[in-house]
């Protein structure tokens, strides 16, 4: 089985999607894993979007991604990571497809509700930035 992290953003957080968008997750399959309400902090952000360090966009990014709080998220389940990319839709809202997370709860694509994992190699990466061993159940 494999997993992958699910970040639910500020802008969906603070909104109050947070529940329809797990349901989405769950009524699509999948079993959370993990989950905590948190705060990104600098060196969280500087970790996770370490690829992104230096595009102009990146203080940007840190900044909304530690302006409130969030909530931290893994899934397990078949071919969990292609699925949930899938059922986000696509990260500019006008572009997503009916029914997806992004375009019932993002407002534009810097606020665009969720973030997930691309690939089984940064869903090992991401994973452990937020989630210690014990914090995760079967």
């Amino acid at each position: 089985m494999e997993q992958t992290l699910v970040l639910i953003k500020p802008d969906a957080f603070g909104a109050g999607h947070a529940g329809a968008i797990l349901k989405l997750y769950e009524d699509a399959g999948f079993k959370i894993v993990a989950a905590k309400v948190m705060r990104m902090t600098e060196a969280i952000a500087a970790k996770h979007y370490v690829e992104h360090i230096g595009r102009p966009y990146y203080a940007a990014l840190v900044e909304f991604m530690t302006s409130a709080p969030l909530m931290a998220i893994v899934l397990r389940g078949d071919d969990v990571i292609k699925k949930v990319r899938e059922l986000n839709g696509a990260t500019n809202p006008a572009d997503a497809a009916e029914g997806t997370v992004r375009k019932l709860y993002a407002a534009d694509k810097t606020h665009n509700a969720v973030h997930a994992s691309d690939s089984p190699e940064s869903s090992a990466r991401e994973i452990p930035i937020f989630f210690s061993a014990c914090e995760m159940f079967d």
